[in-house]
């Protein structure tokens, strides 16, 4: 596979420091039950990449040290990782929001089965990947039969109270079916609640707009047909200054499988770790040491990404 990150490096991107640390981002390991075109982690049913006890219990620790608001699950499939109920449950006990990065076809793996009731129970919110709310555009990037097995997991989610309970959050995440930028998130916000109302009866919250990056298979594709300097110029062309104030590395920090530091998710799948005194900086470091509000953020050209037009992160748009 054709690798995008030293083209990435080369560009350079506005100096960032964080402000603080509210959000803990985990990503859980890199297994996941689809492999969707888009997918910056490059996760797949292949891979083995996982969390152990051990650095669940790093994690739990940091949790009971720092001043969090969140705690953010991510994958890969986070749910597939044994350790996800135990920081689901260990994270709300201390009062903590926790967000489930869902794929929804999760729901219906071997082993899942009271996966649904329960996320409902512990009150976690969802953040549920749908691409499009038609199907063409949908098993285009994610593989056939995920379109209606989504839908499936909606009305189930639905049915637990999701959507409509003001305790159980879902939202859902749209990426564009190439390399363009996401439109307007308002107005495809009320796209989709009309197209899956009126279509399937199905309710969320909010709809995140999220912006391609191309790294990892997305930005392998985009090598192969030769269209990933053409994407990054797109990115910088549309760059916004005010986006800079919000972007979701200024509030937060991500954590490997194995327990390693990063900025943001997308510096962890590009090798650009968080660093201390030279080193690569782990959960061991955030748990002795509170000065990461004001430590700097590593850059490079997808960052980009997260700054062009309204502005994207895992919370959608910025503007």
């Amino acid at each position: 596979m054709q690798d995008a990150r030293p083209r990435l490096l080369e560009i350079d991107f506005p100096a960032l420091r964080r402000e603080r640390v509210s959000t803990l981002q985990v990503n859980l390991g890199y297994r996941c039950n689809l492999r969707c075109v888009h997918c910056h982690v490059n996760a797949g049913p292949s891979r083995t990449e996982m969390m152990s006890p051990a650095t669940a219990d790093e994690v739990i620790e940091v949790l009971d040290r720092l001043p969090l608001r969140t705690l953010d699950l991510t994958g890969g499939a986070p749910e597939l990782n044994p350790e996800f109920r135990r920081l689901v449950a260990e994270a709300r006990k201390r009062g903590l929001e926790v967000i489930d990065r869902c794929n929804l076809t999760v729901l219906f793996e071997p082993g899942q089965e009271t996966l649904a009731d329960f996320l409902a129970g512990q009150g976690v919110t969802i953040v549920a990947s749908l691409p499009c709310y038609l199907e063409e555009n949908v098993e285009q990037q994610r593989g056939k039969g995920v379109y209606d097995d989504s839908l499936r997991a909606l009305r189930r989610l639905n049915r637990l109270g999701y959507g409509t309970d003001p305790g159980l959050q879902l939202h859902l995440a749209f990426n564009p079916v190439g390399p363009v930028l996401p439109p307007p998130q308002a107005q495809l916000e009320a796209d989709y609640k009309r197209e899956l109302g009126d279509r399937y009866g199905i309710v969320f919250n909010q709809l995140f707009v999220i912006a391609n990056m191309p790294i990892n298979r997305f930005g392998a594709v985009l090598m192969s047909q030769g269209r990933l300097d053409s994407y990054v110029e797109l990115l910088r062309a549309n760059y916004s200054q005010d986006n800079l104030s919000t972007v979701m590395c200024r509030d937060s920090i991500s954590v490997d499988w194995q327990g390693y530091l990063y900025d943001c998710d997308f510096n962890q799948m590009l090798h650009l770790p968080a660093l201390r005194e030279g080193r690569r900086a782990h959960l061991r470091d955030l748990k002795r040491d509170r000065s990461w509000d004001t430590s700097p953020i590593a850059t490079a050209g997808h960052c980009y990404g997260c700054t062009a037009g309204q502005g994207s992160s895992c919370g959608g748009a910025l503007t």
